[in-house]
């Protein structure tokens, strides 16, 4: 743990941190890797790790589950979501003071030893088993409906379970909190993901702006159907940064509409950043890195106004949120009102340095100090 959480001449406690899976560098990663940099000598736990696709993690020393040859030998890993509770069950924390978890999925119902304090940062309850479930998992009539939901059922039930395995919840957004309180009646803390506001900056003679910009995973939730509408209609060019199973199909549905750019470096896309007109964000998102990326580089935001956007940006000030999101037209016309706003530059960026990595480290250094230094929830 770092000097921050503990006093000099204190023993520090023998921590683990435990992940969902590793399987690439994406915003759950980063906060992980946060972590990691906070406690220093925590080994990794996670379901299944795919050897070069996390590397600034993979100076750690990482313990797998069971799932990690059937993980590799299988194309979709998720198919073999039914087995993931048992599996994280299964990885052995008994010699442990303290078990951090991020958690998308299942990693907060690892189990910890009795004397042991469990702090989970929740990215969110699974999406999957609560209200995303039929965009994950397309309604199926007959028996294999009935078999996926019930599947669907006892990993809810399951979630709602091990909720008490946690002794403190941290929640990456305001609105992830309200999630938490919803389903696993209890309260959790906000403290929002690191952004690198060092790295992402603005043009030292701004941008171009002749272009909207997504940069998401292509999942159905995105809405990135929303976009490609929205911008045929506005008149301007879009360009998409992400993979992900919805690609052929988005690709199919833009026709010339939209450029698809798939995986770019960190360097590339801060160019993009730069140089869009605005960043668009469709879906509801529980809290948005992108957003917060875009700020940074001095460009606007054009979003849903639901979810965890409402912590990043004021309507008005740091671009424009909209309010129905089945009609691309109200899409389209947050686009044209974005571009006629004046945004002030420097407020954009100043916005964007509330979501820094130094302030990530200084709030979860503070948490683990207080947790550390009182009483034990479960003693």
């Amino acid at each position: 743990m770092s000097s921050a959480a503990t006093a000099p001449n204190e023993v520090q406690p023998k921590a683990a941190l435990v992940h969902d899976w590793l399987t690439g560098m994406r915003g759950g990663e980063k906060v992980l890797e946060a972590c990691a940099r906070l406690l220093p000598e925590a080994p990794i736990y996670t379901l299944f790790h795919f050897p070069g696709s996390v590397e600034p993690l993979e100076e750690k020393v990482i313990h797998t589950s069971y799932l990690q040859r059937p993980a590799r030998w299988i194309g979709n890993y998720r198919y073999l979501l039914p087995l993931f509770p048992r599996a994280i069950e299964s990885l052995d924390l008994a010699s442990y003071d303290l078990v951090v978890s991020t958690s998308h999925c299942v990693a907060k119902g690892a189990i910890r030893p009795e004397r042991a304090i469990h702090i989970c940062y929740c990215h969110t309850p699974m999406r999957y088993v609560w209200d995303q479930r039929e965009a994950y998992f397309p309604e199926k009539r007959g028996v294999l409906g009935g078999l996926r939901d019930r599947l669907l059922d006892r990993l809810r039930d399951w979630d709602v379970a091990t909720a008490p395995r946690v002794d403190h919840f941290v929640a990456n957004s305001t609105f992830v909190a309200e999630r938490i309180r919803n389903y696993y009646g209890r309260e959790a803390r906000v403290i929002h993901p690191p952004v690198d506001v060092d790295f992402f900056t603005p043009a030292a003679g701004g941008g171009s702006g002749g272009y909207a910009l997504v940069v998401c995973a292509l999942a159905p939730y995105k809405r990135v159907e929303l976009a490609i509408e929205a911008c045929s209609r506005a008149g301007i060019p879009l360009k998409v940064v992400g993979t992900g199973p919805e690609r052929a199909r988005l690709e199919s549905l833009a026709g010339n509409q939209a450029e698809f750019l798939g995986f770019r470096s960190s360097a590339d896309l801060r160019n993009l950043y730069r140089n869009a007109a605005c960043l668009l964000q469709p879906g509801i998102e529980d809290f948005g890195i992108a957003p917060v990326e875009a700020l940074a580089c001095g460009t606007p935001v054009v979003a849903l106004g639901r979810g965890g956007v409402l912590d990043i940006v004021e309507d008005g000030r740091h671009g424009v949120l909209f309010e129905k999101q089945e009609d691309p037209a109200a899409l389209s016309a947050a686009i044209d009102k974005c571009r006629e706003l004046r945004s002030n530059f420097h407020d954009l960026r100043e916005r964007s340095t509330l979501f820094s990595a130094e302030r990530f480290r200084s709030e979860m250094s503070a948490l683990f100090e207080e947790v550390l230094r009182g009483p034990r929830p479960h003693s």
